[in-house]
């Protein structure tokens, strides 16, 4: 006699789920160690969460993202770019090709370990590393960009001042401070050269139509101006735009609604890659497929 057992609550999957958070290290090729967190649901289908400038993987929206993946049953990685956070390396103000391989060796590893990528997610400069990482490589069909800059050159002023460039090549480096003086790091030329030089428009175009992008962009971004969102639906093929109203560029106030928007499209595009696969099955294998659900 068997009996059936009550279904666990949101809740309940939640506590279950916490328990299996556990900290990854991955080396990159230069050999430094990333380290991250790894959300596993017992599930190998995994989201990839990538965060922002001088950010790390504790800071929101990337718990926030990882714990609602984590309660839909789909495992979470969120991880700290080589000189950031925990992990090793030094850090640098461009530094975007690195960080896509940095991306790419995490990916290899959890490839290695029979995960299939649903997706990655980046936040901020993370959403332009994950378009990098696309426009490289085509091995990941969902991507998601949340606030990403199109226009790299704008927003160098702000930080390093005017005639940064006329400095930079004098001094051969800028260093940063805060608004109390206190140092926070040190731009030099050729990391500066590095960002100026990323093509963001040429990496749009060189994304495959058979991957989907989804752009998130708040409002009241004042970091990242809202109109970057427009051009990136401009260039990338397969892309869709979403724009939450009075959202800053932290999602402060709007974590639940980026969550949902996200979650909505990874689950939506992950069934359509399912069903797709399941149309192109033989016959026979077709026909057992859908015995084994009923």
């Amino acid at each position: 006699m068997s009996i059936t057992q009550p279904s666990p609550t949101q809740e309940e999957r939640a506590q279950h789920f916490e328990t299996h958070q556990r900290r990854i290290i991955i080396k990159n090729q230069h050999g430094e160690k990333l380290v991250g967190i790894l959300h596993d649901t017992d599930q190998k289908e995994l989201v990839i969460l990538c965060h922002g400038f001088q950010s790390l993987k504790e800071r929101i929206p990337m718990v926030n993202l990882a714990a609602a993946l984590e309660n839909e049953g789909t495992s979470a990685f969120r991880f700290d770019f080589a000189g950031n956070g925990e992990s090793e390396g030094s850090f640098q103000y461009g530094n975007y090709r690195r960080e896509a391989d940095d991306l790419r060796a995490v990916i290899q590893h959890f490839h290695r370990k029979k995960y299939v990528i649903t997706a990655i997610v980046g936040h901020s400069k993370g959403g332009n590393v994950v378009l990098l990482y696309a426009s490289m490589f085509n091995d990941v069909s969902i991507i998601v960009n949340i606030s990403g800059r199109f226009n790299l050159e704008r927003g160098i002023e702000g930080r390093l001042g005017k005639d940064y460039l006329q400095r930079i090549k004098q001094n051969g480096f800028i260093d940063v401070r805060n608004k109390r003086g206190i140092f926070e790091y040190r731009v030099t030329e050729e990391s500066l050269m590095d960002r100026l030089s990323t093509d963001t428009h040429a990496a749009c175009l060189m994304i495959q139509q058979n991957c989907r992008v989804l752009t998130i962009h708040g409002s009241k971004d004042k970091i990242v101006p809202v109109e970057d969102a427009l051009e990136f639906a401009k260039f990338i093929p397969n892309h869709k735009l979403h724009i939450i109203q009075g959202a800053d560029h932290e999602y402060t106030s709007h974590q639940d609604e980026l969550a949902a928007v996200v979650l909505d499209f990874i689950r939506e595009q992950f069934h359509q890659d399912r069903d797709a696969s399941t149309r192109s099955l033989p016959p026979t294998k077709l026909d057992r497929s859908v015995n084994s659900r009923l």
